[in-house]
């Protein structure tokens, strides 16, 4: 199952201005929309294959090619280099792969947040304080990273208190649950299921600790959106009536439970877990109330401080202000005459007054 990665976000942002160039806004009626494995998108692989994307794309008079990518932060780099219109990808990679580097992008539906599905493991340790100047595990630069900054912190601790170890996600769950070579972890599901397994293992925080935090989206290029709300309109569409046929308990929902556990490598039950880990936002009115909270800049806030202490605005980023953030009421964060990452709940609304 692949995660939201950040692995190439350093080198990549010092070079996306030169060497990338965003969709060009038009108006049209065909377009391309990149989405990867994940539990939170697994929907947008069964609404294509259902005819219920094409349904509302036809309602429109528009044609929508949805196309899986296996290598998650290669769909980001086609998207910000202009070969899609849209892709499905976490905040964070949405401001510091795209938006760092010049492609004005629009979250237009907001899909999930993750609710346990990330988690930090100690083999020994029973608390987070117990990390303290010893080595931790982990993608560097991902949200597992993220993570555990926000774990340190909740503890009175800081990065400079540990050894962080940049380390696939594959090689660290093997060496994690077959040797002492690891210690301590900060994993994603399913691999993370798979470490708590370990005899004497302990989970010291969650995602769950902080909701809200890591938050899964569809993206699309500004221009593009502005001048084709019916894209917006189509996906927001397929969709919602998606969400709504997962959540209504009825034999098509197993149906469609048991396809997309498929089509991630798992069973229903074991898809069904990492759901119950994942705040999928079912209802149009629950994506709005989300986005519409403080909470929402209170932790753009949080990711724009990460990011930047982490280098990843970019090499000649001179401050976390380098990139302008809009919300939902209009107010912006960072630098309003640079804005390039935009939080638009117009479509979504729209679904909840029954109006698409």
């Amino acid at each position: 199952m692949y995660k939201r990665l950040l692995t190439t976000v350093v080198a990549l942002t010092a070079c996306l201005g030169v060497s990338m160039t965003p969709a060009l806004a038009e108006k049209k009626d065909s377009f391309k929309i990149a989405w990867s494995i994940y539990a939170g998108w697994m929907p947008w692989g069964y609404l294509n294959d259902q005819g219920i994307l094409k349904k509302w794309a036809d309602k429109y008079n528009i044609k929508i090619e949805l196309v899986q990518l296996n290598d998650y932060i290669e769909a980001i780099n086609q998207y910000t280099a202009g070969k899609f219109d849209g892709c499905a990808m976490a905040t964070m990679d949405t401001l510091t792969i795209p938006a760092a580097g010049g492609v004005d992008t629009t979250v237009l539906i907001m899909g999930d947040y993750s609710n346990g599905n990330d988690g930090m493991v100690l083999k020994k340790g029973k608390s987070i304080a117990d990390v303290k100047g010893q080595k931790v595990h982990l993608v560097e630069f991902s949200v597992s990273h993220y993570l555990l900054a926000r774990a340190l912190s909740s503890a009175g601790l800081t990065e400079r208190d540990v050894m962080t170890v940049n380390t696939s996600e594959s090689d660290s769950v093997s060496a994690f649950t077959s040797s002492d070579e690891i210690q301590n972890i900060v994993s994603w599901n399913p691999m993370l299921s798979d470490i708590k397994k370990v005899p004497g293992a302990t989970s010291v925080f969650d995602s769950s600790q902080i909701p809200g935090e890591i938050m899964d989206v569809m993206t699309v290029n500004t221009e593009t959106l502005k001048d084709n709300p019916e894209l917006g309109k189509a996906l927001t569409g397929a969709w919602y009536e998606m969400l709504a046929l997962m959540n209504s308990g009825t034999p098509e929902a197993e149906k469609a439970i048991a396809s997309m556990a498929a089509a991630s490598a798992t069973d229903a039950e074991g898809f069904k877990a990492q759901l119950a880990m994942t705040y999928m936002f079912y209802t149009p009115a629950d994506a709005l109330k989300f986005q519409d909270s403080a909470s929402l800049k209170k932790t753009m806030e949080l990711v724009r401080s990460f990011s930047f202490d982490h280098g990843l605005l970019g090499q000649n980023a001179k401050s976390k202000d380098v990139v302008g953030i809009e919300f939902p009421d209009g107010s912006t964060i960072g630098d309003a005459k640079n804005v390039k990452f935009r939080f638009n709940t117009t479509f979504t609304a729209l679904a909840a007054e029954g109006k698409l």
